[in-house]
């Protein structure tokens, strides 16, 4: 079974590098192919109330029989959740889906354009810290505008920002604020949410290693000291994705995939206008 590296957030706490996401994976597929996520060797499962899959999650974790230190579990609150009461609400729910007494990461989903509640709900993460049901807490698909915003207003700053970074959308700017502050950047859509499997300079790159374009991809995201969370139902693609730790990019091939990045690359939605 393949060791997967781990990074250490600014919590001192460690997260491993890779993770399994289900995003678009049903609460029934979500029992199965958690299961075999976790039977191929990940620890890192990444879900959001959203989702609506946190229960297929938590059956696949019950089942697995694995000790729970040795899981790292994340999900995410969602956007109509930002006002105290309900973010705790929501939190509390979110927990017994998952039949757990506290997650790995606690996350807010997005900042929602146009709202201002999102510090509120970044304090509700705090206390949710302190009480030690959230582990380590972050956010997701923050600008670095949000980010100045929560860290100056409450001093804590995110453990994590979950963004969209892949090859053709490489958020440089942002990841290097994430750098200079401490923040670790984790890549949601790393494949281009399977836009850029069929590459062919991705391709020409596997070739030289064995690899496919997707692990080639994946390999990227290690090399450069991202959180990636492939998504997979296929349990062959699943146990792909994670043979990804026995091979480096050379420079010339991180000069090829650098130049691929597009102010335009974008597929997700654009936090600026999201909400």
């Amino acid at each position: 079974m393949p060791t997967t590296p781990t990074l250490r957030l600014n919590d001192d706490r460690t997260m491993p590098q890779l993770g399994y996401g289900v995003w678009r994976v049903s609460n029934d597929e979500a029992s199965t192919s958690v299961g075999e996520a976790l039977k191929a060797g990940y620890r890192s499962i990444d879900t959001a109330s959203i989702y609506e899959n946190e229960e297929g999650v938590g059956k696949a974790i019950a089942a697995a029989d694995i000790p729970r230190d040795e899981l790292f579990i994340t999900t995410k609150l969602w956007n109509n959740s930002h006002s105290p009461d309900a973010a705790l609400k929501a939190f509390d729910e979110s927990l017994a889906r998952l039949r757990l007494d506290f997650v790995d990461l606690y996350l807010i989903h997005w900042p929602v354009a146009g709202s201002e509640a999102y510090p509120d709900a970044w304090r509700v993460l705090i206390r949710l810290r302190e009480e030690g049901r959230a582990k380590s807490i972050g956010v997701s698909n923050f600008n670095i505008p949000h980010l100045q915003r929560i860290i100056a207003e409450t001093g804590v700053t995110p453990a994590v920002n979950q963004i969209e970074v892949h090859p053709r959308f490489q958020q440089r700017e942002l990841r290097e604020f994430h750098a200079a502050n401490g923040i670790a950047t984790e890549s949601w859509g790393p494949l281009g949410q399977g836009s850029l499997v069929a590459n062919e300079e991705l391709a020409t790159i596997g070739r030289k290693y064995g690899k496919t374009p997707a692990q080639v991809i994946l390999r990227w995201h290690l090399d450069h000291g991202l959180i990636a969370i492939p998504k997979s139902v296929t349990p062959s693609r699943i146990r792909e994705n994670l043979d990804v730790f026995d091979f480096e990019l050379d420079a010339e091939d991180v000069r090829i995939i650098e130049r691929m990045d597009d102010k335009g690359g974008r597929v997700g939605p654009n936090p600026a206008v999201f909400g």
